[in-house]
């Protein structure tokens, strides 16, 4: 019996490791434990532990790291917290293997804590080109990391060209499609109710058209995040539809785009809105599966946009770079662009399915392969592809 790690430190890990929790905890050769830190252990960002309570996952372990702020040194702050702290729990369970997701800030501390005590370390959605700090986040995990779960080919083939072995690569799909092909069968009914349980604001139809943002700081820019988030909101009230406002993650500048949101609504008094700190990550796909545009710059309009066909329009320079389907369409921060993007969009309507992050059963895949893993050296020896001169 193989006992397996998942850190998880924010809303969007939950989501996107959701369906490998599942698996691992179903597979007889693995022993699942689960450990929160960061914002996931945050009321301020929703009540994730308890969603994971009663999704059948609670955590092992939760631990407090996140400094108070939105700064980017409370960012590197926060980093250097949850290292001093998750070492203990790597100590006192002793794990065969530790799994972090992603390209957030607060991963690194697992990849560092994981590498340093010489447990293996498996990374989830490695190699993957976007913009932000996230880009430089991912590719340092990827070098601390033992074995890579990609999402597609090309990120295969980056991971082989920073030098990482052929034999610990896996292409297995992004297991939040996973979620994605779940959240289809989700009925107008199921999610009336559901969805109206969670945030605050008026009660929307979701059976008739409605918009969606989805927006977060950009490290790089967080000075900017105010006026970026004014220039979102601005674009959209020209449209007489619902909206629906999703809350920010922890970045630095999250703060200054809640404020942003708090004056726009005061201020427009705008009629049938809804806002949301958290929500499931079925009930969100189901919302994005409908939605008549997903405005802002979430991975999410990328990744289960291209599988739900969900027309988006990315805004800045979050996502540069990100593989995508025809689904995206990519704006500056600038109002008059995103607003002839979300008519663009609203005339086109659904797009067809696109498979590009996968088919939606990465998890399944992902707990074989651990479960098959052995003698896994934790000394890495890089190789790199030779070029002719």
């Amino acid at each position: 019996m193989k006992n397996i790690l998942v850190a998880i430190g924010s809303r969007a890990n939950f989501g996107s490791i959701k369906s490998v929790l599942a698996s691992v905890h179903a597979h007889p050769n693995l022993n699942l434990k689960i450990m929160t830190f960061a914002s996931a252990v945050l009321p301020k960002y929703g009540n994730l532990e308890e969603q994971m309570r009663i999704s059948g996952f609670p955590p092992d372990y939760s631990l407090e790291t996140q400094i108070e702020g939105d700064s980017v040194s409370s960012m590197a702050e926060s980093t250097g917290l949850a290292l001093l702290k998750i070492p203990g729990v790597i100590r006192s369970l002793k794990p065969d293997y530790v799994i972090t997701v992603g390209d957030r800030y607060e991963t690194m501390a697992t990849a560092i804590s994981a590498s340093y005590m010489n447990v293996p370390l498996i990374h989830t959605m490695g190699g993957e080109v976007t913009g932000s700090i996230d880009e430089s986040i991912r590719h340092a995990i990827t070098k601390l990391s033992h074995i890579h779960f990609v999402a597609t080919e090309q990120s295969r083939i980056n991971l082989i060209q920073m030098g990482e072995k052929l034999e610990s690569i896996f292409v297995t799909g992004c297991p939040r499609i996973d979620l994605a092909k779940e959240a289809r069968n989700i009925s107008i009914e199921d999610l009336q109710v559901k969805a109206s349980a969670f945030g605050v604001g008026d009660e929307i139809d979701f059976r008739k058209p409605f918009l969606m943002i989805s927006q977060h700081p950009v490290t790089s820019e967080f000075s900017y995040s105010a006026q970026q988030m004014t220039d979102t909101l601005n674009s959209v009230s020209g449209f007489d539809l619902p909206l629906l406002i999703l809350w920010p993650n922890a970045d630095a500048g999250s703060d200054n785009i809640s404020k942003v949101i708090r004056r726009w609504t005061e201020i427009n008094k705008r009629t049938k809105a809804h806002f949301y700190r958290n929500l499931p990550p079925e009930i969100y796909l189901k919302l994005m599966d409908l939605t008549s545009c997903l405005i802002g710059n979430s991975s999410s309009a990328i990744r289960e946009g291209a599988y739900l066909g969900t027309p988006s329009v990315n805004v800045g320079t979050r996502q540069s770079g990100r593989e995508h389907g025809e689904n995206v369409t990519f704006v500056q921060n600038e109002e008059n662009q995103i607003k002839s993007a979300i008519k663009k969009q609203l005339s086109h309507g659904k797009f067809h399915e696109n498979l590009l992050y996968g088919s939606g059963n990465a998890g399944k895949k992902i707990a074989e392969i651990v479960s098959s893993l052995h003698s896994i050296d934790t000394q890495k020896i890089l190789s790199f592809p030779k070029r002719s001169m």
